[in-house]
Parts: structure tokens; C-alpha cells; sequence
């Protein structure tokens, strides 16, 4: 890899946390350290430690602090967080859509609301539909109100006015005025700045939580990292484009898929640069596996997300968390990483996840105490792993993993069911986002990546009739890369525009004022069918026209549901991403040339079957170099796993190409 300036991507995964070091004469450093759960800036602090940065460098991070606070993570409680709303609207965030996760379960309980009852407040204040104020929102009933929140220890507070996407003047002097007395106050305006009050006031809720939590954890770990040289920290967003620091402690509810957005955005980024029309990006981790599609080199994004909710099968369960209007890089994710407990249930079968063993103490044959038996382990088992992680930081125990899968009967077979079930869920993450979003898997191409992800890249390939696999260089820290090769990003929106060039000029000479150099801008829809309830997003046509927007529109609800209406359409809103571009990396190649041979050989179960196995080492295999499965391909951040039928061929900057 190359670049300008000495630079340091950290993932923060559920077990470990990635670090890629690029300094200015293009070499590179490589490491995985721990996760710390409950202090993630120590873990990371550790990570840029252990690649001994020289000199002055900039950190790019992607962090998982945002989701663990929202799940209730030990050492990451949320503040004591308030509302304030319009007179009748108190309980907005309670009342929700009414939608039933479990329609037929009468015991089931709503999430429980982010601010109870008595801590969100009411104002006489009114502003109708199109924008006209009716009543001012008062500055003595606003200090009243500011006193009962601090006599109540109120640390951040909420506002969420009706009407305020129309016109947010009420809400934004009532945030200047609260601003006086409270360092974190969030508008709704400022960060979903549309119809729906539910939504809305959802999202300005979330972002008021966390604002404490990770502006707190971003000025430490900023300070930390300046005493070590770094001059700049910037922050991986949901959208899949780097934001400053100061971007990300105003509104941090952009911040929940931080991790996941960055494989998407380096999968999306190897998809452009061999040329692949439509792929896959399929990342497996310690924790969970993760799917996204990329369709002509850019991934997909949606502009609704539900955090904290219940998952069935990699959909989340409308209703079930707390929905967030902020976009998102499409992703379907399940709970099937190399940590995931392997279990029996009440009747004895078999079951693969929820839970994970994480980071501490993880796998069974990590040997740091845990006993329950993971997706790790089986793979150990079955030979498809060897004993050695991360270049010898984890010594993996085969003996500890047997010990546990007998438990469950005989370890062999266990494992072998397990792996089987965990490929079937993931097959299920990789339909959500092709079949359910029109696209058709046969004709694309899995890019698999993460720690766990070549190990069973084939056989998911085989499960979903996919005929081609790409692993990049180093999977196991290619969600650290896509912080190298992603752009700085910063969204805007506004709400039933009436001009569409009018709105997007607006819009983008804002972005450009408060950013100073914007490189270019991405223009964005949200449409719908009149009488429809919810709205796609798409590209914004060079010709603005209504027949061009309609066309566009009906294309892409024609490819997402199979059909189109003959009825006029809505721009519910707006949106402007401007981009600041920088610099790429450049994957080291292979070698020329050289005859690698198999540097071991084991018994190991890939694709259906107990052989014989060639181990070959990656940096050993020169471009052009091809093997015939079954074979295993060591490297140090992942394995790949190449089962009988499968064709593996090191192609352009080292990507290894598995074929049918």
C-alpha cells in the first residue's frame, strides 16, 4: 500500500481490534490486539502502540462504542437523558408506531423507552404542517422547564417539536436557550430533519444519549493518541464515509454501524478496482457475519435503521428497537462469527448463536477460561484451522475444543452440524440483501473477508449457487483498509422540496460553507407513490424533471418489489453528501514467481468430506499460481478454505480467486 501521509486505520471488532499502519514511503505494518470491551480506548491505544508509528500520523477509526452503549454495554451506561416535546406529544416515543413484533404473543413487552416518562417535558408551543408558526415557543416556560430537568440530574436533553422538519425555529431557539444550561442538547432538525414525529423524535433521542458517551470517549482517546503523535482523529460513519471528530460528538447516532460500514466500503472499493459489476461483500468476524451488496461498485445504503431490536434470521424485527432516520450502508447481519456459542436446546437440537463468547475469554481453545464451545473450535476440530492466530498472539488448544464440543456428543459431528447450521444462517444474510432487494446471487461475486470469512467463503458460495469468490490481501483486517480507502463524507437533507435544483444548490452551498473544500457531491432522493406509506431512495437524475425522476423511481421499485403503480409520485426529501476525496492505498502484490509448496499436511472436513490436506502458506504464492481443492491457505490474519471442486488462483494485487 501506498500514500501521502503516515496513517492508522483501527477497527474495533467484538474480539479483536485491527490496526493497518501505511506511513509515507508506502510500507506497511500489520496487528490485531484484543478488544477491551469495557474500555474500547485502551484497545485501541494498544493497537496503535503495537505498529510503533514514527513521527506525526493521522488516525482513522471505526468504533462499536455507539451500538454497545445502546445495548446496555458494563461501563457504557447511558446518561440521564430528557425530552422535551409540544404540549400533547409527551409520550410519542412510547405510543411508537403500534407495531407488533410477535403479533399472536400476549406477554410481549415494548422496549422499554430511552426517557421514562417522568423526565420528558411539555411546552406551549405550535407549528403547523406547512411551516407556519402559530405560537413561539416562550423563554420563561423554557427556563421553567430547564430548572424541573436540572433539579431531576438531567445530563443531556432531546428536542423534538411537531412540525419542526417544516420549520424549525421553535425548536432551534429552544435549543439555544437549554444550550445555556446543558452541554448536550439535540434538536430534531439537526439530525432527521423529516416527516414522521415517532422517527424523529426516536433519533434525536438516540443522539442526545450518546452524545455524552462518545464525546467523552473521543476526547480521550484523541488525547491519548496526540501524546503518541497523532495529529488528527477521524471516524468511520454508518453511511460509509469518514466524518471529523467534531462531525461525530454532535451527532453520534451516525456512528451505530460504524465497524460493518467499513468492510462494505473495502469490499466496494476491491469490486471497483477488478472491474466487478455486482458483488457480494460478505464479512465474518468474531462476533457476528455480515452481509452487504454492491451493485456497480457502490454499496448500497438505506435511510432507516432499528437499533437494539431483536434479529429473526438476519431481518430486523420492525418494532422491536428504536428506530434511527440517518443513512445506512445496507447490511443484513446474523450471529454467526468464529466466537458464536455452539448449544443444545430443551429438545436437543442443535443450535448455533445468539450468544458469543467475544473477546474474553472467548473460544474454548483460546485456554483463558471459557468452556462453551464456539464456531473457533469447531473449525479447529475439523482441521480447517491451524493452532496459531494473528501470527502467534493466540495459541488455539485443540484439546480444550474437543472438551467442549463433546458436551454436546461427539465432537466431530458436532462440529460438522454446527458449521453446516452457521453457513445455512449466513446463506440467509446474503438473500436479505440480493433476493429481497431484487438481485439475483448466481450472477455475482462473494467477496469474502473478516477473520472467520475464507474459512467458509466456498461452502456459502455452494449454499447460495455462486460460482465465484475473491479474498483480498490480509481479510482478516480488511474492514481496517476500508477505512484507508474511504472519503470524508457529511450528509444534509431537506424535506418536501418544491425546486429540486433549488433545494440541492441549497443544500450543497451549506455543506460547503461549514466544510470549506468539497471535492463533489452526491445527490439523493426519497420518493414514493402517493397513498404510499414509506419511500425508496435513489440517485437524483441529471435532468431533474419530473418525468426523469419518475422514471428512475419506477426502476428501482420495479427491481425492489417487482412492480410499479400508475400513480403520481412524492420527493419526500432531498439529500446532499459532499465528498472530500483522499488518497488510496495500493495492495502489495504477490511474488513474481516462485514454486510454493505445502508447508504441512493435516486431516481436515471442508466441503462435505474428510481428506488429506495440502497447507500452503499465502505470501508464498506467486501471481498466477493455481491449486486444485481440497487445500488450506494460511496467512496471518485468516485462513482460507478451498473444498474439493473449488479451483483456487492468486490473481491481480494478491486476491485469491476461488472458482467452481
Amino acid at each position: 500500500m501506498g500514500g501521502a501521509l503516515d496513517v492508522v486505520a483501527v477497527d474495533v471488532g467484538g474480539t479483536f481490534t485491527d490496526v493497518i499502519y501505511v506511513d509515507s514511503s508506502g510500507s506497511v505494518r500489520l496487528s490485531k490486539v484484543p478488544t477491551t470491551p469495557r474500555r474500547p480506548e485502551d484497545g485501541v491505544v494498544s493497537g496503535v502502540r503495537s505498529v510503533s508509528p514514527s513521527g506525526a500520523f493521522e488516525v482513522l477509526h471505526a468504533t462499536t462504542i455507539a451500538t454497545n452503549a445502546l445495548l446496555g454495554q458494563v461501563g457504557l451506561e447511558l446518561p440521564r437523558t430528557a425530552l422535551l416535546t409540544t404540549r400533547g406529544f409527551r409520550d410519542v416515543i412510547e405510543i411508537g408506531r403500534q407495531a407488533r413484533p410477535r403479533l399472536y404473543d400476549l406477554l410481549f413487552a415494548k422496549p422499554r423507552p430511552l426517557v421514562p416518562r417522568e423526565l420528558r417535558f411539555e411546552v406551549d408551543e405550535r407549528t403547523l404542517s406547512d411551516g407556519t408558526v402559530v405560537k413561539e415557543v416562550s423563554e420563561p416556560e423554557l427556563d421553567e422547564v430547564a430548572s424541573r430537568m436540572e433539579s431531576m440530574g438531567v445530563e443531556a436533553v432531546a428536542i423534538s417539536f411537531i412540525n419542526s422538519y417544516a420549520n424549525p425555529s421553535n425548536e432551534a431557539r429552544a435549543r439555544d436557550l437549554l444550550s445555556r444550561r446543558f452541554a448536550y442538547v439535540t434538536a430534531s432538525h439537526e439530525v432527521a430533519m423529516e416527516p414522521r414525529e415517532y422517527e424523529r423524535t426516536s433519533t434525536a433521542v438516540i443522539n442526545a444519549a450518546l452524545r455524552p458517551i462518545v464525546s467523552r470517549y473521543l476526547s480521550s482517546l484523541r488525547s491519548s493518541l496526540g501524546s503518541m503523535g497523532a495529529s488528527s482523529l477521524s471516524v468511520m460513519s454508518s453511511a460509509g464515509g469518514l466524518v471529523d471528530v467534531e462531525e461525530a460528538a454532535l451527532r453520534p447516532v451516525q456512528l451505530i454501524e460504524s465497524g460493518p460500514a467499513a468492510g462494505a466500503i473495502a469490499a466496494s472499493w476491491l469490486a471497483r478496482e477488478l472491474e466487478v459489476g455486482s458483488a457480494i461483500g460478505f464479512d465474518m468476524g468474531g462476533t457476528t457475519a455480515k452481509a452487504s451488496s454492491i451493485v456497480g461498485g457502490e454499496v448500497q445504503v438505506t435511510t432507516e435503521y432499528e437499533v437494539g431490536g431483536e434479529a429473526h434470521h438476519g431481518r430486523v424485527v420492525k418494532g422491536s428497537g428504536y428506530p434511527v432516520r440517518f443513512p445506512f450502508v445496507d447490511l443484513a447481519e446474523v450471529s454467526a462469527g468464529g466466537g458464536t456459542i455452539i448449544w443444545r436446546d430443551e429438545a436437543g437440537a442443535l443450535r448455533v448463536g445468539p450468544l458469543s463468547a467475544g473477546a474474553d475469554p472467548g473460544p474454548a481453545s483460546y485456554g483463558r477460561g471459557g468452556s462453551q464451545p464456539t464456531i473457533t473450535d469447531a473449525n479447529l476440530v475439523l482441521g480447517r484451522l491451524g493452532t496459531s492466530l494473528a501470527g502467534g498472539a493466540v495459541e488455539l488448544r485443540p484439546e480444550l475444543a474437543a472438551q467442549a464440543l463433546s458436551r454436546l456428543g461427539d465432537p466431530e459431528g458436532v462440529a460438522q452440524e454446527a458449521l453446516e447450521l452457521a453457513i445455512v444462517e449466513m446463506a440467509r444474510a446474503v438473500r436479505l440483501v440480493t433476493v429481497e432487494r431484487g438481485l439475483d446471487p448466481s450472477g455475482m461475486t462473494l467477496i469474502a473477508f473478516g477473520g472467520a470469512g475464507p474459512q467458509v467463503a466456498a461452502e456459502l458460495a455452494d449454499e447460495m449457487g455462486v460460482g465465484r469468490v475473491l479474498v483480498p490481501p490480509d481479510p482478516g483486517l480488511f474492514s481496517a483498509l476500508g477505512l484507508l480507502v474511504a472519503d470524508s463524507k457529511y450528509e444534509a437533507r431537506l424535506p418536501f422540496p418544491r425546486d429540486l435544483e433549488a433545494a440541492f444548490e441549497g443544500l450543497e452551498a451549506s455543506l460547503a460553507r461549514r466544510l470549506g473544500r468539497v471535492d463533489h457531491f452526491i445527490r439523493l432522493l426519497d420518493v414514493r407513490y402517493s397513498g404510499q406509506g414509506w419511500e425508496l431512495t435513489i440517485r437524483a437524475p441529471a435532468d431533474l424533471s419530473p418525468a426523469s425522476v419518475r422514471e428512475e423511481f419506477d426502476r428501482a421499485h420495479e427491481a425492489a418489489y417487482g412492480f410499479t403503480l400508475d400513480r403520481p409520485i412524492e420527493v419526500v426529501a432531498a439529500r446532499v453528501f459532499a465528498v472530500i476525496s483522499r488518497p488510496k492505498p495500493r495492495l502489495r502484490g504477490p511474488p513474481r514467481e516462485g514454486e510454493p509448496r505445502p508447508v504441512a499436511q493435516r486431516r481436515a472436513w471442508i466441503g462435505g468430506s474428510w481428506d488429506e490436506v495440502p497447507i500452503y502458506r499465502r505470501e508464498s504464492l506467486p501471481q498466477g499460481f493455481r491449486l486444485r481443492g481440497p487445500a488450506v491457505v494460511e496467512e496471518y490474519s485468516s485462513t482460507t478454505a478451498v473444498p474439493r471442486g473449488w479451483t483456487l488462483e492468486v490473481g491481480p494485487m494478491g486476491v485469491l480467486e476461488l472458482r467452481r
